[in-house]
C-alpha cells in the first residue's frame, strides 16, 4: 500500500505545479490584454502558449499509465 500511496502522492504534487502554472499563465494572459499589447507582445505570448501546451501534453502522456 505504501507505494501507491507514494505514486499518489507524486501525482498530486505534479497536479499541484501543473494548476499553479496554468493559474500564473492566466494571470499573466489577462495582465498583458489588459495593457493593450503590441503585435510583437501577442505573438510572443502566442508562442508561449504553444510551449505550455506542449509541455503539458507531454506531462500528461508521460504520467499516464498504460491501460
Amino acid at each position: 500500500m505504501s507505494a501507491e500511496f507514494d505514486a499518489l502522492t507524486a501525482q498530486v504534487a505534479a497536479n499541484d505545479d501543473a494548476e499553479a502554472s496554468a493559474i500564473q499563465l492566466i494571470q499573466n494572459i489577462a495582465a498583458l490584454l489588459a495593457n493593450n499589447p503590441t503585435p510583437a507582445q501577442v505573438s510572443a505570448l502566442a508562442a508561449n502558449l504553444k510551449a505550455s501546451a506542449d509541455a503539458l501534453g507531454a506531462a500528461v502522456v508521460a504520467n499516464t499509465p498504460a491501460a
